[in-house]
């Protein structure tokens, strides 16, 4: 089984928990950490922007990746919303147990 750590930044800390809140209640995900005031500078639509932003790390396995995906982009308020992922390679045994009793 290939587990994931997701990163999605959100507007902010109450968007951030009412997607956490979801994913965790439809068991799309084991659990979410969010660390709220990132500042975050980009470019959108020609322009330079500088806002506050929330990450949202949330821990799951890559066969819920796809329904996850689809959940976070009905949820959130931007147009183009960051959802990466990355492998997790190397965990303790118990965690890895732990996100496949909570997850779908």
């Amino acid at each position: 089984m290939e587990y994931r750590t997701v990163y999605i930044t959100t507007a902010n800390e109450e968007e951030a928990r009412k997607i956490g809140n979801q994913l965790i209640a439809l068991r799309l995900v084991a659990c979410v950490n969010i660390i709220p005031g990132m500042l975050s500078i980009y470019r959108w639509q020609g322009e330079i922007h500088q806002d506050r932003e929330c990450v949202l790390l949330a821990k799951t396995k890559q066969p819920l990746m796809k329904e996850l995906i689809a959940k976070v982009r009905e949820l959130h308020s931007y147009d183009v919303p960051c959802i990466t992922s990355w492998s997790i390679r190397e965990a303790d045994a118990d965690y890895l147990a732990w996100i496949d009793e909570q997850t779908g």
